[in-house]
């Protein structure tokens, strides 16, 4: 199998990066960034482009190939721009799964939110509800959407009110539904691999609920 990764140097997609390093059912990755990655295995291949170009986008799915989204950003990052935050965010992922759709992309998997919403009255949930949204209308042939609740793990940019709830979260951990609880980005990686390499097809969204279950 080939992977196509967008987002691999961050958080989450560096966990995928480094399961699909290590299974031998993948031949091959493509990692897609804006900046040249480093790597030590013959496996990947990096692709460096400019994502707000859709044809550069589409260049690096080939039929077949199983892509992951792990793209996003924060307020910090685009300094409160909403405008730029939505151009990451939003475009960037309906791109790639218009490109997914076009190509015949065997399978695409991108992470949302939990309590993602487009009715929200909140900006990120009503955007990240706005993206699934878009997305599933792109009818691709099968579309994981996984929607975990607040990510733990080191990440290179500190977030300061998430690292607030890296520290509370999970000391009332066991408190908390299913639904809402904290999860180890680690966690949501494992759960995105496994579901690549299952025989689920179609539309398929993942609550924070199910996500645990791959701890």
């Amino acid at each position: 199998m080939q992977a196509v990764l967008f987002g691999g140097t961050g958080l989450t997609g560096g966990c995928i990066l480094d399961l699909l390093k290590n299974d031998s059912d993948f031949k091959s990755i493509i990692l897609v960034s804006r900046k040249t990655f480093t790597h030590s295995s013959n496996k990947i291949s990096n692709k460096v482009i400019n994502f707000s170009d859709p044809v550069e986008i589409e260049r690096c799915i080939k039929k077949d190939s199983i892509v992951f989204s792990c793209i996003g950003t924060t307020q910090a990052q685009v300094k409160g721009d909403k405008k730029k935050y939505r151009e990451i965010d939003f475009d960037i992922t309906l791109n790639i799964a218009n490109a997914c759709k076009k190509l015949n992309a065997k399978k695409f998997l991108f992470i949302s939110s939990g309590g993602a919403n487009s009715s929200s009255s909140n900006f990120y949930l009503k955007l990240k509800g706005e993206i699934e949204d878009a997305v599933i209308k792109t009818k691709n042939n099968s579309l994981f959407i996984l929607k975990p609740s607040l990510l733990l793990g080191k990440r290179n940019n500190s977030r300061f009110i998430e690292k607030i709830g890296q520290i509370i979260m999970p000391l009332f951990s066991i408190l908390l539904p299913e639904s809402i609880k904290a999860v180890k980005a680690t966690t949501v990686a494992k759960c995105m691999f496994e579901l690549s390499k299952s025989e689920r097809s179609s539309l398929n969204i993942i609550e924070n609920k199910e996500i645990l279950r791959y701890i």
